[in-house]
């Protein structure tokens, strides 16, 4: 039996260094599974578009929303173009624990000190479900590190990062880390970088623990697909 092919989408930047962190994070993924046919495709503002590479791919490929959370892209736009083209579905790689487990690796290697208050700065959405994610990906970095954890949004919702500094640093002024939660670099962590925190770490990016959660995000809509050819979108544990 033939392994479908695994289609990295991504929101898609006209910067090109987030283009450059996306296929590398799917070069991570191909190495870690090198037995995968792994593909890079963008839903919007870069190439190749999501459409053509269904495609080129064929009925059966499984497409994977390199998303941290739910959204308009992974419910309506991402998975529209996955029906129409015969494929599987899988869930947003977030929130989850391995992610958390990511964000504090990459506020470590910020020089961020142990217990120090932390924003989890997200890019924001209009959708209910997309914020109530990076709240629950919020809890889970709080318990991994045993330090406050805020979340704050760089557009579209509210409390916005310099609120959740302000509020976390407080009267005392003390320092505030903040940790991008964000698959690439771009307009939102350039915002992050004037947010005016002691410390932002880099976005997750292509580290192990994400390319992990991709790998593990195609077997599992790999396995639902019904073999007589319906597809069904897999949920985030």
């Amino acid at each position: 039996m033939t392994t479908p092919a695994l289609i990295a989408v991504a929101h898609g930047s006209a910067d090109p260094a987030a283009q450059l962190t996306v296929r590398a994070l799917a070069r991570l993924v191909q190495y870690q599974a090198p037995e995968l046919d792994v593909r890079v495709a963008f839903a919007a503002h870069a190439e190749p578009a999501l459409p053509g590479v269904l495609a080129a791919a064929g009925r059966g490929a499984v497409v994977v929303p390199l998303l941290l959370s739910t959204g308009y892209h992974a419910s309506v736009d991402i998975a529209g173009a996955a029906l129409a083209a015969g494929a599987s579905m899988a869930a947003p790689l977030g929130p989850g624990p391995r992610l958390a487990d990511a964000l504090a690796d990459r506020l470590a290697r910020a020089g961020v000190p142990a217990g120090t208050a932390t924003v989890l700065a997200a890019a924001g959405s209009a959708d209910p479900r997309a914020l109530a994610a990076v709240w629950r990906q919020a809890r889970l970095l709080a318990a991994r590190t045993g330090a406050p954890v805020l979340v704050g949004f760089a557009s579209a919702a509210r409390p916005t990062v310099t609120e959740a500094i302000d509020a976390l640093s407080g009267p005392s002024g003390r320092p505030v880390a903040v940790a991008s939660y964000l698959l690439s670099p771009g307009l939102f962590y350039d915002r992050l970088k004037r947010s005016g925190a002691r410390w932002v770490s880099e976005p997750l990016g292509c580290h192990p623990a994400v390319a992990s959660l991709v790998i593990d995000r195609f077997r599992a809509a790999a396995r639902n697909a019904d073999p007589c050819g319906h597809r069904h979108v897999t949920r985030a544990r």
